[in-house]
């Protein structure tokens, strides 16, 4: 699998152009189906905007899906809104998000230059609020060991290339650790140097996990 960039959650941001206010939502989403939902729930909950435009972009082979891109200019005039949020979007080689812009109209007409400028930003500053992760094709190992290895362990981990998930404190002291599937085999060497054998480390399946 190709690492994919994608956001994490939610975020919203909002821009004022000529008195129209202009609000994206962005969201995580992996299917269809839930690109559809979050943008029900934002039309929902802004009934009384002009337009609730919107574009979402899934990635081939997640969730089930074969990948679709889709956006709508939801009244505005043709490819001065969804085409635009949807440029944003690629344009920060995003998959897996969906976002809804929000415009409630300000008396002042924009003319074609200025919603596709609007848009734009509007969508930039909502990728801008969210919180970018980069999803890998990972697996973790776990590992306990005697707190007298415990330092040299986490050196060990570091250079390989290794993010710590999780410590917990006992007996002994049992780590998790994340790192890119097929680059393990020097760590796995290296522990069992250290560790005179693997008596007490796992190696999880591999998984589609931020690293």
């Amino acid at each position: 699998m190709e690492s994919y960039t994608t956001i994490e959650g939610r975020a919203i941001s909002e821009i004022e152009e000529k008195k129209s206010r202009f609000i994206a939502q962005i969201a995580h989403v992996e299917t269809e189906e839930e690109a559809l939902a979050f943008l029900e729930e934002v039309r929902a909950a802004n009934r009384m905007a002009r337009h609730n435009v919107y574009a979402y972009v899934l990635r081939a082979g997640g969730a089930g899906e074969a990948g679709r891109v889709r956006y709508s200019d939801d009244g505005e005039p043709q490819k001065t809104a969804g085409l635009p949020t949807l440029e944003a979007i690629r344009h920060a080689g995003l998959t897996d998000v969906c976002v809804v812009v929000t415009r409630y109209f300000g008396g002042v007409l924009l003319g074609t230059g200025g919603l596709v400028r609007a848009y734009t930003q509007a969508t930039q500053a909502g990728i801008a609020a969210a919180h970018l992760v980069v999803v890998s094709r990972c697996i973790d190992v776990t590992l306990q060991l005697p707190y007298a290895n415990y330092d040299r362990m986490m050196a060990v981990a570091a250079a390989c290339g290794a993010k710590t998930i999780d410590v917990s404190y006992a007996e002994e002291v049992t780590l998790v650790l994340r790192m890119l599937d097929g680059t393990q085999d020097e760590l796995l060497r290296k522990v069992t140097e250290l560790m005179r054998g693997r008596e007490n480390v796992r190696v999880s399946e591999p998984v589609d996990a931020a690293f």
